[in-house]
């Protein structure tokens, strides 16, 4: 078959080049020409791809094609070349006839084809005869791969007792020759082993069910061997197999079954009447083929004889029907139970339900042992009343005991002492009759709980206990008293018969549910009492009631009101406890606005915030009238240069203008003449003087040197220890002994009965004439100055 395959391929590449051959497109490659340039000329040779068979197996090398162009006249003078992918390596050319080979087996599933460049040059010049032309070298596909399957072995699963065609699963198998060419990648499926449970389709590969009804129960795993065929699945073609496991899964179609020996087993069932309840007393188990959830099986007990005293669980580990014990066992009452129990599949498959019933039916048997028991009281408990302060030794009950077994032991009694640590009681061992020890005080302890303990006399191990209560009942010995210190109130505007508060009572002799109260007010106050009385309910508790309305606070802020409460205990008890009342402001609603003392003492109608204003503007003004005060105080503790006589306040301003020095009646100017008069200790009068100061030396009238005198004033000063700690302003200045008005200087000069020559200003010019005259005052001369009189100033 291969050997004709390759005839037929040798044959149809001969005839596909010789009709390449015979071609002669118009095609042309530029010749250079000498200096003419080039010229066009036409190409004599073109192919486009050649052939060549893979996995060659020949011992020289496999001749692909021949490259062949017009202008080789055979002389050997074209060369051809050959390049790109193989060339030289798996492809050679001969350069002179132009003859390609391939040098090695080639392999299309490695590489499919190979492309190639070819180009005829001058052999001596090396020229391209023509331009470079590319090809194709495809590698002819043969059947050398067999169909294979990559996902291989398979795993699947079916359930069981599926119908026939019931899909399973599907396979694939690749085969790496050329599909488009021949049979070669043509793939038949068939099955080889696994007949005759499962198919598969020759064309898809799809595996399906081939029988009805396969049990899983019977068998569970199947192993398939599936083949692949190419070549159409002809003689000759190769093939490939892969393994499908294919597995039954399970489907509920087999109900629980009993086994005769388990039934047989359980109907010999003992449980000693000593078991506890909710002991687990027997195990039942019901076989199911199936598994997983559809194995799971559910245990119930038919009504009937053990229905009552027994019950039954399911373990869901290993599907056991577990019988637990609902209530105790007693040899002596019945020995045996009989009772039937049911075992059904949990989820059911409606498909199987024809099958018959899924569940069956188990007859158990429980016989019960006898056992030693303990002594057994005809109670319980036991529950006795003694009241307080019994004598000791009085008989408060009895309690009773006995064997139920049938030796019939007698019984021996006991009190746990850790029950009755102070041995109040003590008890009858042979009789069990309880009795006291000891007085008993019910507001100590008002209930006593202690254990008897009975004890077979025959087997003192066997033991049984009971508690019993008793209860201290009271002797009534406390009066009632009321129920917490009520203190209520009554609004201004309350009216008659008013109830302004509800309160009971209390007693420590009888328990809250025992207590009945009855209030009344005493006798000597029904009558004097005007304003509140008391009303009793008649379910333990009163309430206080008003007689009159309009209480005013002014008159009456606090009342007190006596009650008397009486209890109905034999004797009967009372007391007599005091309500406190306070008369308090309200509301027009009754709801409460003031109860303060301060309150009587405010007009009608001034409310709170009002009286808060008013207190808030009376501290304001008190602390204005202190900062006040302060600031007064402050004033009068400052030095003397802030008060009235410092020089800097004193300041004159004066708008008369004058005319000049022909105006001699605008101002008399005697009255700045300073007269002789020598005053002595003169202070200054900037500074309050502490410490006496030695007589400052007069002051020369000699005007000659006022800068001398201005010096000496300043020295003084400087060195003055009763000089203020501040700067000041210091005038020094010399008006002379003529003013009326003295100095008006703050250095207290002193004059001194001597008379200045004022003649040099008459040598001035008539300029200082007006000064001469107001220098000498009156009585010059008239011939010396005509503008001078006695009241005239210049």
């Amino acid at each position: 078959m291969l050997t004709r395959n390759c005839l037929l391929l040798f044959l149809w590449i001969v005839v596909d080049a010789g009709s390449v051959s015979s071609l002669r497109p118009s095609l042309v490659a530029p010749i250079r020409n000498g200096a003419a340039g080039f010229q066009r000329v036409k190409r004599g040779w073109v192919w486009n791809q050649f052939f060549v068979l893979e996995e060659y197996m020949g011992s020289d090398p496999q001749y692909v094609g021949k490259l062949h162009t017009d202008l080789d006249k055979g002389d050997s003078a074209v060369k051809y070349t050959l390049s790109g992918e193989g060339a030289g390596s798996i492809f050679t050319i001969d350069q002179t006839t132009g003859d390609i080979h391939a040098l090695r087996s080639l392999d299309r599933e490695e590489k499919p084809y190979y492309t190639l460049r070819a180009q005829a040059v001058d052999i001596n010049t090396n020229r391209p005869l023509e331009p470079e032309s590319e090809f194709v070298i495809k590698v002819q596909d043969i059947n050398d791969n067999e169909p294979k399957f990559l996902e291989g072995p398979y795993m699947a699963s079916v359930p069981e007792m599926s119908p026939v065609g019931t899909y399973v699963t599907q396979v694939t198998a690749t085969d790496a020759d050329d599909p488009t060419y021949g049979n070669s990648a043509r793939v038949v499926y068939s099955i080889l082993h696994g007949q005759p449970y499962f198919s598969v389709d020759p064309k898809t590969g799809v595996i399906k069910t081939a029988l009805p009804n396969m049990d899983r129960e019977v068998k569970e795993q199947y192993q398939v061997l599936i083949q692949a065929k190419d070549m159409g699945g002809q003689l000759g073609g190769l093939a490939g197999t892969t393994t499908v496991n294919i597995t039954l899964s399970d489907v509920n179609d087999n109900p629980p079954r009993f086994s005769k020996s388990e039934i047989l087993e359980k109907s010999n069932n003992a449980v000693p009447e000593s078991s506890a309840v909710g002991s687990a007393v027997g195990r039942i188990k019901a076989h199911d083929l199936d598994i997983g959830r559809n194995a799971e099986v559910e245990y119930t007990i038919v009504p009937g004889d053990g229905g009552a005293m027994f019950d039954i669980t399911t373990n869901e580990h290993n599907q056991e029907g577990i019988i637990i014990l609902k209530r105790p066992l007693d040899y002596e009452t019945k020995k045996a139970y009989t009772f039937k129990v049911d075992a059904s599949n949990a989820h059911l498959d409606p498909r199987f339900q024809n099958f018959g019933a899924f569940k069956d039916t188990a007859t158990v048997k429980i016989n019960v042992l006898d056992v030693d028991e303990p002594p057994v009281f005809n109670k319980p408990a036991y529950v006795m009343d003694v009241y307080e302060d019994t004598p000791a030794g009085t008989i408060i009950g009895a309690v009773t005991a006995q064997d139920l077994d049938a030796s019939s032991s007698p019984v021996r009694y006991s009190i746990d002492w850790k029950s009755d640590m102070d041995s109040f009681f003590d008890i009858d061992p042979v009789e069990g009759t309880i009795s006291t020890n000891e007085l008993l005080d019910r507001e100590s302890i008002a209930q006593h709980n202690i254990s008897v303990v009975a004890t077979k006399l025959n087997s003192p191990v066997l033991t049984s206990r009971v508690a019993v209560t008793v209860h201290v009942l009271d002797i009534n010995e406390f009066p009632p008293e009321l129920a917490s210190p009520y203190e209520t109130f009554v609004c201004e505007n309350a009216k008659m018969g008013q109830v302004i508060q509800t309160f009971s009572a209390k007693d420590q002799d009888l328990p809250m549910s025992g207590q009945q109260f009855s209030f009344k007010s005493p006798r000597e106050d029904v009558k004097v009492n005007k304003n509140f009385t008391i009303r009793d309910f008649g379910n333990n508790t009163a309430g206080i009631v008003t007689k009159r309305g309009g209480f005013r606070r002014r008159l009456q802020e606090i009342y007190f009101l006596p009650v008397v409460i009486e209890d109905n205990g034999y004797p009967p008890k009372s007391s007599t406890g005091t309500l406190t009342i306070r008369v308090c402001g309200c509301e027009s609603d009754g709801s409460l606005l003031t109860c303060s003392a301060e309150a009587i003492f405010l007009p009608v109608g001034l409310s709170t915030g009002a009286l808060v204003a008013i207190l808030l503007c009376i501290i304001i003004l008190l602390v204005i009238v202190v900062l006040y005060v302060g600031l007064r105080r402050q004033k009068k503790k400052e030095t003397l240069m802030s008060s009235k006589e410092d020089i800097r306040d004193n300041v004159i301003h004066y708008d008369d203008e004058g005319g000049g020095e022909e105006d001699t009646h605008a101002f008399d100017m005697g009255t700045l003449r300073n007269p002789k008069v020598v005053k002595e200790n003169l202070y200054r009068r900037d500074v309050k003087p502490e410490m006496k100061r030695d007589p400052r030396p007069l002051a020369s009238q000699d005007s000659a040197d006022i800068r001398d005198f201005i010096n000496q004033r300043l020295k003084e000063h400087d060195v003055d220890n009763s000089a203020p700690p501040y700067d000041s302003l210091a005038t020094y200045a010399y008006e002379g002994d003529g003013s009326v008005a003295e100095s008006l200087s703050s250095i207290g000069s002193l004059a001194v009965d001597l008379e200045e020559d004022y003649d040099y200003l008459k040598d001035w010019g008539p300029r200082f004439k007006t000064l001469y005259c107001a220098a000498t005052g009156p009585g010059v001369d008239r011939d010396q100055c005509q503008l001078c009189g006695d009241n005239e100033v210049a």
